[in-house]
């Protein structure tokens, strides 16, 4: 399969899977400890997880989080990822997590929560994913670098949370273990570099605020987003690398 046709099929499948994000990401776009959101915007009972905001009665997609956000950024996401990695096998791991990835950056933005059933469930996923994919031939990568890096990254996130709690939720640390395990995978220096990009990125972004006064020095901001976009940036690089 040449480059072009692998990164238009991987674009097509993150616009796909983005297009389904919605109603989950408006779902679970609640403040810690309200129950996950069963009504959609015009009072109606919704059910299920996948499709857009609107429940069928009231029409109510328009509102919330839209489709084409998270289309466009899932199938941009899987684009990239594609073309760095190539044919290699690991590249059906990336694209089955991209969209997990996305769907917490927006939860994230919206209400500063990471939910335990999006990140658990992802770092397991990426280590149970890489395990096979290390069965394969051709693949560019090490699983057991992978384990390390999960527990390395969560335990170094953990500490951060227990020396200073109110600069970092418990969920970060959560969300570590998955992208410690991504980046793991191509070895200790992609780790070491995604992991200083999502803090260089939270920085810049806090930094920006505080001088456009939008914020303050103790102003708790999102850190999930940056912390993906940095392992992003690391899994970029470590995939072109390998």
């Amino acid at each position: 399969m040449s480059t072009s046709v692998l990164v238009l099929t991987a674009a097509l499948w993150g616009a796909l899977a983005g297009a389904l994000l919605p109603r989950a990401a408006y779902r679970f776009a609640v403040p810690s400890g309200e129950p996950w959101r069963d009504r959609c915007p015009g009072g109606h009972r919704i059910r299920g997880w996948v499709g857009g905001v609107g429940c069928g009665v009231c029409g109510g997609a328009g509102r919330g989080t839209h489709m084409l956000p998270t289309a466009l950024s899932t199938a941009l996401s899987c684009a990239a990822l594609a073309a760095a990695t190539g044919t290699r096998p690991e590249l059906a791991v990336w694209l089955l997590l991209a969209p997990a990835g996305v769907l917490l950056a927006v939860v994230d933005l919206r209400v500063q929560r990471l939910p335990d059933p999006l990140t658990l469930p992802l770092a397991a996923a990426a280590l149970a994913l890489l395990g096979l994919a290390a069965l394969l031939p051709e693949h560019a990568g090490h699983w057991l670098t992978a384990l390390y890096g999960s527990l390395a990254l969560g335990a170094g996130y953990c500490a951060l949370y227990l020396v200073n709690p109110s600069g970092m939720g418990f969920g970060d640390v959560k969300l570590a273990v998955g992208m410690g395990a991504v980046l793991g995978w191509y070895g200790w220096s992609t780790l070491l570099l995604g992991a200083f990009a999502g803090f260089l990125l939270g920085a810049l972004y806090g930094g920006a605020l505080v001088v456009v006064r939008r914020a303050g020095r103790r102003t708790a901001i999102p850190f999930g987003p940056f912390l993906l976009a940095g392992a992003f940036a690391g899994l970029l690089i470590g995939a072109y690398a390998a």
